[in-house]
């Protein structure tokens, strides 16, 4: 019991004074949230290369192996609005810190898992630990770093959550080869304990406005078979076909979840997702835009990796290298995007990113269809990062800066299952498409076919994601200013 009281005491301590009387403290916050972006979104990809090691090791089948990778991504989709709407209740700052707690617990036990069975299990839990984290980063930097700065600031955030998605692979692979599978959990645990100091010390305390909440249990259980039967039939659909009766029945659940979900959301006093945020333009189009943009930052990066090992006969350390240039433009133009949104606004970023993304894909689709060399391959692969890069922080930041304060956590967990459910879109569709003119021009999906069919393949999948770049790029040029409409929404009568 003293023991409990000692923590308590601790815990009310902070944050440190030496820390918060700083000039420069709300980048110290930033850099915090940081850590806990690249972790949550490095463990959603570095298992990837880690896959076939795990099928030897437990003599299971890849399909089977797969649900590693799709647990975590299932997990962490089905939860982000969850905790996002528990941050507003009960703080950001404890649910941050308790969220690096559960990663690392999650991370130790995939580690030492003696069976696939555990693994799986624990990477729920692990993902669990990551919703905690990615649901309240946003929030947190929009609560804490002034308007005048606050698209810089996402610009970091964003920087280290899109290198975590894209390097995971790389940083999975140097580990695997150096000291095996469980090394990719194990890295987590020391830099885990290493934010979890940094949470405690330095995030700063909730300013909450201690009315009696109520929690939408209802909404919770109609979302979650929502999001959990979109996300296994955008994952399976390819493996058991878009026509088959379980893909099709899960689509079908899945809608009658949505329309249960909205009609609870609409009658309920205290919804989990105030469905009144969605009459904010900026903060639907923003949503609706970040999802394309991952779903083409995906689809390139599922796709390329495919043309250079089976057109150009590179392996996949070296793929895996030259793709690195996508979070190389990103890492450049993001931070100084979101510099440039906080004097210009967010409208020409926006709007501008995307189109180059999508030109360069257009670039990338041309390069490919003429096999030229692979210097001009790698640029465009830079100019696609830098679209995204350019696209990303203002877009967040407006975004975030239409909601009121009330309604940062469920926006910011909005935001990033807007952007998981584009990440499981683009590798979905970008598979589908790719398959489809594959087998049209005569080819064949397993590796030692022939080469020529794999060229239309990639470069129509490529013109896929050129149009819905464009279609993002398209959409932007409607924003409006943000904050325009969060008044509306805060003096509308409702239970929080």
């Amino acid at each position: 019991m003293a023991k409990a009281t000692g923590i308590r005491s601790i815990w009310h301590s902070m944050p440190l004074t030496r820390f918060t009387t700083r000039e420069n403290y709300i980048w110290l916050v930033v850099s915090t949230v940081c850590i806990g972006a690249f972790m949550a979104a490095l463990d959603a990809s570095i298992v990837n290369v880690a896959l076939p090691d795990m099928s030897t090791y437990f003599n299971a089948s890849a399909s089977l192996v797969s649900w590693v990778l799709i647990a975590y991504l299932l997990t962490l989709t089905t939860l982000l609005t969850l905790f996002g709407r528990l941050a507003d209740m009960l703080g950001r700052r404890p649910l941050y810190t308790f969220g690096f707690l559960v990663f690392i617990v999650g991370s130790a036990a995939c580690g030492a898992a003696v069976n696939l069975p555990m693994l799986i299990v624990s990477r729920v839990f692990q993902a669990a630990g990551a919703a905690m984290l990615q649901a309240n980063s946003v929030a947190i930097i929009t609560a804490t770093v002034p308007p005048s700065v606050r698209g810089r600031a996402i610009g970091f955030q964003g920087s280290a959550q899109a290198i975590g998605l894209s390097l995971g692979p790389a940083i999975g692979g140097g580990l695997i080869a150096l000291f095996g599978w469980r090394a990719i959990f194990y890295v987590n645990v020391p830099v885990g304990l290493i934010g979890t100091a940094m949470a405690a010390m330095i995030l700063p305390k909730d300013k909450l406005s201690g009315k009696k909440t109520t929690f939408d249990w209802w909404g919770t259980l109609f979302m979650t078979p929502f999001l959990v039967l979109v996300m296994m039939a955008l994952t399976e659909g390819m493996s058991w076909g878009w026509g088959s009766p379980r893909i099709l029945g899960m689509f079908a659940g899945a809608l009658f979840f949505l329309l249960a979900f909205i009609w609870r959301e609409l009658k309920f006093r205290a919804p989990l997702v105030d469905m009144r945020l969605f009459k904010i333009p900026v903060f639907s189009i923003g949503n609706f835009t970040g999802l394309l943009s991952y779903l083409a930052m995906f689809g390139v990066l599922f796709l390329m990796p495919f043309y250079f090992e089976r057109v150009l006969n590179f392996d996949s350390a070296v793929s895996g290298l030259i793709l690195t240039a996508v979070p190389l433009g990103m890492t450049v133009a993001a931070p100084k995007a979101g510099a440039l949104a906080d004097r210009y606004g967010p409208r020409l970023l926006t709007t501008g990113g995307m189109a180059l993304t999508g030109l360069a894909i257009v670039g990338l689709a041309w390069t490919v269809a003429i096999h030229a060399s692979l210097v001009p391959m790698i640029i465009e692969l830079i100019l696609v990062g830098a679209g995204l890069g350019i696209f990303t922080p203002p877009n967040n930041s407006s975004v975030m800066g239409s909601l009121p304060s009330s309604r940062l956590g469920v926006g910011g967990g909005i935001l990033n299952m807007a952007r998981s459910l584009g990440m499981a879109m683009g590798t979905a569709i970008s598979g589908t498409i790719m398959a489809t003119f594959l087998a049209l021009n005569g080819g064949v999906e397993r590796a030692g076919g022939p080469k020529g069919p794999w060229i239309p393949a990639t470069r129509y999948a490529l013109y896929v994601l050129v149009a819905l770049s464009l279609l993002a790029s398209l959409l932007s040029v409607f924003r409006v200013a943000a904050g325009e409409k969060s008044t509306t929404v805060e003096k509308m009568p409702l239970e929080w």
